[in-house]
């Protein structure tokens, strides 16, 4: 099966889910255990009659879940009836979504030498030394985040190698950064906005709030 675009996952109107860095999210606030645990057994029932899965975290206010086609690696048109399946229950039990609450983090490295530090940082974040991707350390158990390396040239002087990746909703990009620039922190770079634009803290900290448009 094919994957979506970017556009054509937004003009898909999924009102409560957002795409982030490579998967569709949704947070719903079911307001207790129960309720959550309802709703994830009429989850449960749709994706086997869908035979295709989300990831869901079920805690005591909300639950999370996110859906991508491993098998295509992206989002494809199953993740969209899926989402659209999961927002009908959802309805049906009075549950609202919190796509404002949604966020995820990666963390990049920058390095001239990718090969060499991707076996240790595997090897640190998820215990073995063969978690590696291409350019991605991937905890298959989903307990830390991704580790990802920026390609740049050798150099000794002194810099931030390590910068994080703050994905949020497309929609929510500006008042997150409107937030932090108001917390004291400023705007390094926007030239790439709306995919993502470079932010410091007081100290020169760097990081970037990243969206899913404008990427290829």
């Amino acid at each position: 099966m094919d994957t979506l675009t970017v556009t054509q996952i937004l003009d898909s109107n999924l009102a409560d889910w957002r795409r982030l860095a490579q998967a569709l999210h949704a947070r719903f606030a079911t307001g207790d255990f129960m309720a959550g645990l309802a709703f994830v057994t009429a989850v449960g029932a749709a994706a086997e009659e869908a035979n295709h899965h989300p990831d869901v975290t079920l805690t005591y206010p909300y639950v999370d879940l996110k859906l991508i086609s491993h098998d295509a690696s992206g989002i494809t048109q199953r993740d969209v009836d899926l989402a659209r399946k999961i927002s009908d229950i959802a309805r049906q039990q009075g549950i609202e979504s919190q796509p404002a609450a949604l966020a995820e983090i990666e963390f990049a490295l920058d390095t001239a030498n990718a090969a060499g530090a991707g076996p240790f940082w595997a090897a640190l974040l998820t215990g073995s030394a063969d978690n590696v991707d291409g350019d991605d350390v991937q905890d298959g158990n989903g307990r830390v985040p991704l580790l990802w390396f920026q390609h740049t040239d050798a150099h000794e002087t002194p810099r931030q190698r390590i910068h994080l990746d703050v994905w949020v909703p497309h929609d929510l990009a500006e008042q997150r950064i409107s937030a932090a620039v108001a917390a004291g922190g400023r705007v390094v770079d926007d030239s790439e906005a709306p995919s993502f634009v470079v932010l410091a803290d007081p100290e020169g900290n760097r990081a970037c709030v990243c969206t899913c448009l404008d990427r290829g």
